[in-house]
């Protein structure tokens, strides 16, 4: 959220001159919140590390769990794969890969886990 307050964006107005002012202030404070609210988006990776998903999951080969690239070749063609993905995120699964347990994320937002499943999908074969 932007902490830019409407008292600050009329005095920001009141400096200028009129209608005109307000609406040069107006786009200031547009472009101002844009600017945070996109630096305070993390890249999907960042995600991943945030949420702990580097802790058993490597990008190419398995660790506890599959490499993201692995699990992207499984899926590789499939259009369910995104959604069903984000439910294996969010609720956990067993038996998917063997004997290996996918705990439950459940301080993963739906969207977070939309954009980590699309970004595990996204993975090249590994080489």
């Amino acid at each position: 959220m932007c902490a830019t307050s409407v008292t600050e964006l009329l005095s920001l107005g009141s400096s200028f001159r009129g209608l005109a002012g307000l609406r040069c202030a107006a786009t200031v404070l547009l472009l101002v919140c844009g600017l945070t609210a996109m630096a305070q988006t993390p890249s999907p990776q960042d995600l991943a590390r945030k949420n702990g998903c580097m802790a058993c999951h490597g990008m190419v080969r398995k660790q506890v769990g599959p490499g993201f690239a692995q699990i992207a070749a499984r899926y590789r063609g499939d259009a369910e794969a995104p959604l069903r993905l984000a439910g294996k995120i969010q609720e956990g699964s067993v038996g998917t890969w063997g004997r290996v347990i996918m705990p439950r994320q459940s301080l993963v937002t739906p969207a977070d886990a939309q954009v980590l499943a699309r970004w595990v999908l996204s993975q090249p074969p590994s080489p």
